[in-house]
């Protein structure tokens, strides 16, 4: 809201094109960031669409055994099975619509490899890997899990039809998240058809970013362009126009994030993300020494 206390939409801000790479044991990925000249969006620490892929049988790789520290992993299927096994004892199965929220805390070695179903059979592979910074305070608390299936992600459509969402993190259309976030964090997937708008509301003071996956999307009042492997980031407001020409070929799917940004040192090593250095340099010798949750049987 402005001084006079009129509402403002967000304007796009920058518009940042995907960087196309090889994660975990030769995995692709498009990456809007970390990459040159955008290193975090605070408190975003990465953003990873794996995939999508067509793996044939007995190819399909993912994440061997890894370690983490000091911030929290989302992973978002849309397509494929992966299983998660960790230092912990915890395991779990990923499928099409399922989510896992991870809170690394003070440690865990994990890893994210295909179902051993899908490793026989190959097929699509296709999903999202977000990383969230936890606060200084927040960085040492216990690990934590949650696993929600796509049965019990809330999801909504708007009254025309032109727009659905699968609300991961935050609210949507009427529908609020069942995960709980260390901060209030905005999640949302959406697929916007041709004709179709929706106005986002979105906190004041809040980063904001949409990542293009799929279509071309039009972003803010000014209809700025946003293609597939692009991320607009939004300048400040309380909320942001999403839409769709009506002449487009097909829907635009896109992931909305917006989170407070927590305004504090970053250190980071590959898999830890601290305060300082020296924390950085305990979580190595943590890891080394196997007092940073031990290793995966």
């Amino acid at each position: 809201m402005t001084a006079d206390g009129k509402t403002r939409s967000r304007p796009v801000a920058r518009v940042v094109d995907a960087k196309s790479l090889k994660e975990g044991g030769g995995f692709p990925v498009r990456r809007p960031f970390p990459v040159a000249g955008f290193s975090f969006f605070d408190p975003f620490l990465l953003l990873d669409e794996m995939g999508p892929v067509d793996w044939p049988p007995n190819a399909a790789i993912g994440a061997p055994p890894h370690p983490h520290r000091g911030f929290e992993t989302v992973t978002y299927l849309l397509d494929g099975a992966m299983q998660h096994r960790d230092s912990g004892g915890h395991a779990g199965d990923l499928n099409p619509g399922d989510v896992q929220w991870m809170t690394a805390g003070a440690g865990v070695v994990h890893s994210e490899l295909p179902h051993p179903d899908f490793q026989k059979t190959g097929g699509r592979m296709h999903g999202f890997q977000l990383w969230v910074n936890l606060p200084a305070a927040e960085k040492m608390i216990a690990p934590r899990y949650q696993d929600i299936p796509a049965s019990e992600i809330p999801k909504a459509c708007s009254a025309d039809g032109k727009v659905e969402v699968t609300v991961i993190a935050g609210e949507c259309l009427g529908e609020k998240a069942v995960i709980d976030t260390r901060i209030p964090i905005t999640y949302l997937h959406l697929c916007i058809h041709p004709g179709g708008g929706i106005e986002q509301p979105l906190s004041v003071g809040h980063n904001a970013v949409a990542y293009v996956f799929d279509g071309r999307l039009l972003v803010g009042e000014a209809k700025t362009s946003v293609v597939s492997g692009q991320a607009a980031l939004l300048g400040d407001g309380d909320r942001v126009r999403l839409a769709v020409s009506e002449n487009a070929d097909g829907p635009a799917q896109l992931l909305l994030l917006a989170g407070p940004p927590l305004n504090e040192p970053v250190a980071r090593h590959g898999p830890f993300v601290m305060n300082t250095a020296a924390e950085i340099e305990q979580a190595i010798i943590d890891y080394r020494d196997g007092r940073l949750g031990g290793s995966i049987d």
